[in-house]
């Protein structure tokens, strides 16, 4: 099982690095710009063919530019509901991808290390809290995370639930400040408005960050104490 996963583990990282590789070479934020451009003459359509769009761009492109279009394209109501939709719906893509993907090699990982397994259990246990808390923070970056979650033992509902309402805020805000945006060529040259409430997110995220920390250090401490004696007694029985 782990030998076989390891292609499909590679495939996985293969896509990420590309899709990275494809951001930073290409001109696709001007690619975007006239995306965003296009989509706004689109009538009603627009929210929907932004929505498919944002859902599968965001597999394997920081997201920040569309979510800052969907602003500038549709408003900060019709924007929010678009955005958080389609993030949402990326978030449980990527999260099916690297659990089919490659959860089978981390299974064979987790089951030679003790502390792996700790880890895995605390996320496991304490999943809910650890994804809406490293949701709402900017230090864990969007992309890669809706791929690791996928890796863990994480319930999917609890990561769907805590991935939409810890997203939220941070939609919000990026479309609100998309909306203030007067011309695309400003929004594909990030000259977007600087607001107090970006610090305001920007230091309650660290603040997040910071809990999350203390919460898996100490849930993944606990496992391992209850996994200590369940490894002694396995050892004496091959003994």
């Amino acid at each position: 099982m782990a030998r076989s996963a390891v292609p499909r583990a590679l495939l996985l990282l293969a896509l990420l690095a590309g899709g990275i590789a494809a951001f930073v070479l290409l001109p696709v934020k001007q690619y975007l710009a006239e995306f965003i451009e296009w989509v706004r003459r689109l009538g009603w359509w627009g929210p929907v063919v932004f929505g498919l769009a944002y859902a599968v761009a965001a597999l394997v492109i920081p997201a920040t530019l569309l979510t800052l279009g969907a602003g500038f394209a549709f408003g900060v109501v019709v924007g929010t509901v678009v955005v958080s939709a389609g993030s949402v719906t990326t978030a449980a893509i990527a999260f099916w991808l690297g659990r089919t993907l490659a959860r089978g090699w981390v299974e064979a990982k987790v089951a030679a290390s003790p502390r792996f397994r700790a880890l895995d259990q605390a996320v496991a246990e304490n999943g809910f809290q650890i994804v809406l808390l490293t949701r709402l923070s900017p230090v864990f970056p969007f992309l890669p995370l809706n791929y690791a979650f996928g890796l863990t033992r994480v319930r999917f509902r609890d990561y769907f639930l805590a991935s939409w309402v810890g997203m939220l805020p941070g939609t919000v805000l990026y479309v609100y400040l998309g909306s203030t945006v007067r011309e695309i060529a400003d929004l594909a040259a990030g000259n977007v408005e600087r607001t107090p409430a970006q610090m305001v997110f920007f230091w309650a995220g660290l603040a997040a960050a910071a809990v999350v920390t203390v919460l898996v250090t100490r849930a993944a401490r606990n496992a391992l104490r209850r996994a200590a004696p369940a490894d002694k007694a396995e050892g004496a029985t091959h003994d």
